[in-house]
């Protein structure tokens, strides 16, 4: 056989298989199908039944342990007209996921002397996906008498991303108090952020010797920016604009000013 008999031949072989794959089947002939699921074999080592402890040591996760957190959101200087001052915002809790003990704490200390400042305890509970109800107790110090109240409301992630707190006081005399708190961060970049922050109080009376009105007692607005060095440590700077109102602006020092602020947040 000759070269060009063998190509013949193996042209006319190659055309026969590539009809016979192409042709459709003949009448009668069941579908192809893919094969069945074969499941795979039981395993060897069957895991009875275990306790909650026995897994958690197992598996070294325990959903049940509490832990904690320190949030020093406002460590800084102010410089007010009545000259430098310092002030601080901050909370830590401590609990498991669902019930927690929150302290908060925020002031001012200026000349040395600690002008105005509260303390709050408070039974955190989880009530929703992005909230929590808070009860306790706040205390007033500083300059004039002390006062006690009863404290109850939210904290939580509203819309937008906006950290949010509402919480009302029942004092003493007839005291009811309520102050809001808002916060939101802006990514200028992963590590330069900018927050814009609000707070306002409202008291039900006048309270002289704590230079509180009745009403819309004081609100604050401000802007800090801050660069954060770790996760947990973030020096700022800032700008913030207080104003008093009412009895408050006649009573307080520095009714309405804007002051430059400089300080650190850090968590732990």
């Amino acid at each position: 056989m000759t070269w060009r008999a063998f190509a013949v031949v193996t042209l006319l072989l190659a055309t026969t298989v590539l009809q016979a794959q192409e042709a459709p089947p003949a009448p009668g002939t069941p579908p192809t199908t893919a094969p069945d699921h074969i499941p795979p074999d039981p395993p060897h080592d069957v895991m009875g039944d275990m306790s909650y402890r026995d897994m958690v040591s197992m598996m070294q996760m325990d959903d049940t342990h509490p832990f904690g957190k320190v949030m020093l959101d406002q460590l800084e200087w102010r410089h007010a007209q009545e000259g430098g001052a310092g002030a601080w915002d901050a909370q830590g809790w401590y609990g498991g996921d669902y019930n927690k003990l929150w302290v908060k704490t925020e002031g001012e200390r200026l000349g040395g002397t600690t002008h105005d400042a509260s303390a709050d305890v408070l039974f955190d509970r989880v009530i929703g996906r992005w909230w929590d109800a808070q009860l306790g107790v706040r205390q007033d110090f500083g300059s004039g008498p002390a006062r006690t109240w009863l404290a109850m409301g939210v904290q939580g992630l509203a819309p937008y991303w906006i950290d949010a707190e509402a919480t009302l006081y029942v004092g003493d005399e007839g005291r009811v108090a309520a102050r809001l708190k808002a916060d939101y961060d802006l990514l200028i970049t992963q590590r330069l952020i900018l927050q814009p922050y609000g707070e306002a109080n409202f008291y039900s009376k006048s309270d002289p010797r704590r230079e509180v009105g009745d009403g819309l007692s004081d609100l604050e607005l401000s802007l800090r920016l801050r660069y954060e060095i770790r996760r947990q440590v973030a020096p700022y700077l800032g700008i913030a604009w207080f104003k008093r109102f009412g009895d408050s602006a006649e009573t307080g020092e520095g009714s309405n000013e804007v002051e430059l602020v400089a300080g650190l947040r850090a968590w732990f």
